[in-house]
């Protein structure tokens, strides 16, 4: 999928060491896609909600008790990623930099996409999620990758453990997502 050369998600992270993918089927217009996808609000899913809840729970707690802890009033949400760009009517890709694993998502914020696209601070990773709309003959395949790449081996050594325990939540996210995505595009004439 967003493997070529030419894409967005290639271009911010040509390579990387953890995966995840998942694609839908929409019959709607590419532009209209990606128009809703750059508006996603994860809370409006009570059950997306829930799991971004219960990924905070130790770092909210750790805050209420007057630990140490950089969580802000709000919960983590797409708002959290960098917009890293638009292609037309094709794709759209978002970056995200820090210590995932971390209570507290341990998040870096690189400026803009030329300073995510050479973000290495030692024991960080950069997170790319991309949305790619192909054409086909009777729909649109809504395609998304989300793609990681760790900085150094002591960053690839703490994410490998979360990510195996997030995956599969991840992965629910990601098709409860474009489930919403679907809605919203083959309903209403306005997204």
């Amino acid at each position: 999928m967003s493997e070529a050369a030419g894409s967005l998600s290639h271009h911010f992270l040509p390579q990387h060491h953890f995966v995840e993918s998942h694609a839908l089927p929409i019959r709607a217009e590419p532009g209209r896609i990606l128009d809703i996808v750059e508006r996603l609000d994860v809370a409006d899913d009570r059950l997306i909600a829930f799991f971004i809840a219960l990924r905070e729970a130790p770092g909210r707690l750790a805050a209420r008790l007057g630990l140490r802890s950089a969580f802000a009033s709000r919960s983590f949400g797409l708002s959290d990623f960098l917009p890293l760009g638009r292609e037309g009517d094709r794709e759209v890709c978002f970056g995200l930099a820090g210590r995932f694993w971390r209570a507290d998502y341990g998040l870096d914020r690189p400026s803009d996409a030329p300073a995510f696209r050479t973000w290495s601070a030692p024991g960080s990773a950069r997170l790319v999620i991309d949305f790619v709309a192909e054409p086909r003959e009777d729909h649109v395949m809504l395609r998304t990758q989300t793609r990681v790449f760790c900085i150094d081996a002591e960053a690839r050594r703490r994410f490998l453990p979360y990510w195996l325990l997030i995956r599969p939540v991840s992965g629910l996210i990601r098709r409860r997502l474009l489930a919403a995505i679907r809605r919203r595009a083959e309903g209403a004439a306005t997204p």
